[in-house]
């Protein structure tokens, strides 16, 4: 998604549905002049500023990992296992019923040329796909219209897969429309979830028969062949999921088929151009796997990356990664780190596959930093390990010490209620003086998704074989040793154990990337509910043998000091071990070394405040049935008043909806 290169600020005002609109163009502000709809089209290049420009729009919120929301860019990281602190929508002292509750995610009224709405997003695409063979100049080439034809085709279906995934059924709209109060054509109802997808998927298709496999350096990071059939895999998967299917425990079920399909679709078109970073290069896997995310998508194919969002160090009218201010602790200069919840930490396998909470894995949850996954090492830091920055071989140290409520904290790290820290996707060669003009690109789609997909496919249709066949691959490539029990996964005895290892898998190896509310929200991980008012009863949990996430808090504690002292000093500063590192020759001797001195020197201590909390006491995650799938807001519903409500929510006038997501 290439959005570090935008040239033109002139677009069609935007119509958010049955709104006011105007067809007047905004005034360029680079010598490009003022363009109308008459001249937008008439080059090549004008054309490419055109689809520029939405790119930005959809896209320039997009700065984070977890902002991948089209439009929305709302991090929902700290909805799932990988963040603590309680949001409305988890906290059990609130409760959302009412339309005034909902997000505008739909959109509102058009006051303005500069409303960046969802269907406003949607209109500039069908703007161009309309008009673009009626407008084009003489000069214009068949190539640069089907381009860009194929990425408003992309962007439209991504669109639409967002508003699905926010509100189930919404209206399907694929031409320019003009608001009108009396035009009852207009007058679009809310589709149903099957028909929103079939309209995806013709976007992806058209987008797919009309766009590169790859393109060249000047151009990489807009959406590709590759990125379209990756996409359908993705749309088709979530739409086969428990959310919106009731049939889903069917291994017979067609949409685990189509599913299935797609995700083959892909992997066999994308070939050998496309594949698992690091796979072929066995021996220094994981840290190929850790160096992957810093590869820099302007310069560089990695063959990892399906759809990258390029981003730049420039300080004015560019976008840079929040992420890596974001995670680096104080004393390194970042803004104080992002502190893994307890459950991520005992999450992460053993080093040689087998999963901490087996009795047989040897997990010390004290010494959690031994014996873990390779992958462990480039997702968390944690006091005694090795974090560079440029120019500087650091070594980091987040515990405290103290008494009687009075604690002071290493190297000026304070408030690191967790031992351990999130370091994935982090630049050791970044500079500490400008962490917030981070140049890291995100992935917003790997390889290994495709393959997750797949092997969830597999699973769901009770082809047992198939799914550890996959899952053994994104093992294998991180260094995982094979053993005797299929690099620590075991055997399946049946669908459900197959579909909690993809699931699991998930977990581990796109942690932190943004995609885990998403797989809970489409396999309703909060719940079990039995009742049906809202859609069928769901028993994902149960069947699966997961924990639901209701009734459970993200748990923290400090590394402490287990002497007490009133001492300012650090009691520890001058014993410290040198600090571990994964890349080194020493590395298991050295967590050893580092494990007899935590075991000498530290206790793990509970919070004062608790990780999650309400007013600082202390409170359980609470997600309810209705959550899954918001209602539309006052602004929607007043404006467009056709539409009716989605089922568990109220409307404007406090009525029940009445519109049912599942089919």
């Amino acid at each position: 998604m290439r959005t570090t290169k935008i040239l033109c600020a002139t677009l069609l005002s935007g119509l958010i549905l049955f709104s006011g609109c105007s067809d007047t163009f905004l005034e360029d502000k680079k010598q490009y002049g003022k363009f109308d709809e008459k001249t937008v089209f008439l080059t090549d290049q004008t054309i490419g500023w055109y689809v520029d420009r939405i790119y930005y729009d959809f896209y320039y919120g997009y700065n984070s990992p977890g902002k991948n929301i089209v439009g929305l860019w709302e991090d929902r990281t700290s909805w799932t296992e990988e963040k603590g602190g309680i949001t409305d929508l988890l906290n059990p002292k609130m409760e959302k019923t009412k339309t005034d509750e909902c997000p505008n995610y739909f959109g509102g009224a058009i006051t303005s040329g500069t409303n960046n709405y969802t269907y406003t997003k949607i209109r500039n695409c069908n703007f161009l796909l309309e008009r673009v063979d009626e407008l084009a100049g003489s000069t214009v080439t068949t190539s640069a219209k089907d381009l860009a034809k194929g990425q408003m085709y992309f962007l439209r279906g991504v669109q639409y897969f967002d508003l699905m995934r926010m509100y189930g059924e919404v209206p399907i709209v694929t031409e320019v429309e003009i608001a009108s109060s009396i035009d009852e054509s207009i007058k679009h109802p809310r589709a149903s979830v099957s028909e929103v997808v079939k309209q995806i998927i013709a976007d992806l298709d058209a987008a797919a028969s009309l766009l590169p496999m790859t393109w060249d350096a000047a151009n990489r990071g807009r959406f590709s062949k590759a990125a379209a059939l990756a996409m359908k895999s993705r749309v088709l998967l979530t739409y086969a999921s428990p959310l919106f299917n009731k049939d889903w425990d069917n291994p017979n079920n067609e949409r685990w088929a189509a599913a299935l399909a797609a995700g083959k679709e892909a992997e066999e078109a994308l070939g050998t151009e496309y594949g698992l970073y690091g796979e072929d290069n066995p021996g220094n896997n994981a840290k190929a796997w850790g160096e992957m995310f810093l590869i820099d998508q302007g310069a560089t194919f990695c063959k990892e990356a399906i759809m990258v969002k390029l981003l730049s160090s420039n300080t004015s009218a560019a976008e840079n990664n929040g992420w890596e201010n974001s995670i680096r602790l104080l004393s390194q200069g970042g803004s104080g780190g992002l502190k893994a919840p307890k459950e991520m930490i005992d999450l992460f396998p053993m080093k040689d596959g087998k999963r901490p909470d087996d009795p047989t894995s040897g997990y010390d949850e004290f010494k959690f930093f031994l014996n873990r996954d390779p992958r462990f090492y480039r997702t968390f830091a944690f006091s005694g390990s090795k974090w560079d920055y440029k120019g500087t071989e650091d070594e980091v140290w987040a515990y405290r010490w103290g008494d009687n409520g009075s604690f002071s904290y290493s190297d000026g790290n304070t408030g690191v209620n967790s031992p351990a820290f999130v370091r994935k996707m982090s630049d050791p060669k970044a500079d500490n003086a400008d962490f917030k003009y981070s140049t890291t690109d995100i992935m917003e789609y790997r390889y290994a998704e495709l393959l997750l997909n797949i092997a969830e496919c597999y699973a769901a249709k009770d082809d047992k074989v198939n799914s550890l066949a996959y899952l053994k691959r994104i093992r294998k490539r991180v260094g995982i040793p094979e053993g005797s029990a299929n690099y620590g996964l075991g055997t399946f005895s049946n669908k459900y154990d197959a579909l909690r290892a993809c699931l699991y898998e998930r977990q581990v190896e796109l942690a932190y990337e943004g995609k885990r509310w998403f797989d809970i929200q489409r396999w309703m991980l909060y719940n079990d509910d039995n009742s049906t008012a809202i859609v069928s009863a769901n028993n994902t949990c149960a069947k699966l043998g997961v924990t639901p996430l209701n009734s459970t808090c993200r748990t923290g504690h400090y590394l402490q000091y287990n002497v007490s002292t009133t001492s300012g000093d650090d009691p520890l500063l001058s014993i410290r071990p040198t600090a571990v590192n994964p890349d080194a020759g020493t590395f298991d001797a050295d967590l050893k070394t580092l494990a007899q001195f935590y075991q000498d020197h530290f206790v793990l201590v509970e919070p004062e405040v608790a990780m999650d909390n309400y007013n600082n006491e202390p409170v359980n995650i609470l997600w309810r049935q209705r959550y899954y799938i918001y209602g539309l807001d006052r602004t929607a519903l007043s404006q467009n008043t056709w539409l009716t409500q989605t089922i568990g929510w109220l409307d404007a006038n406090s009525a029940d909806g009445t519109s049912r997501y599942q089919e």
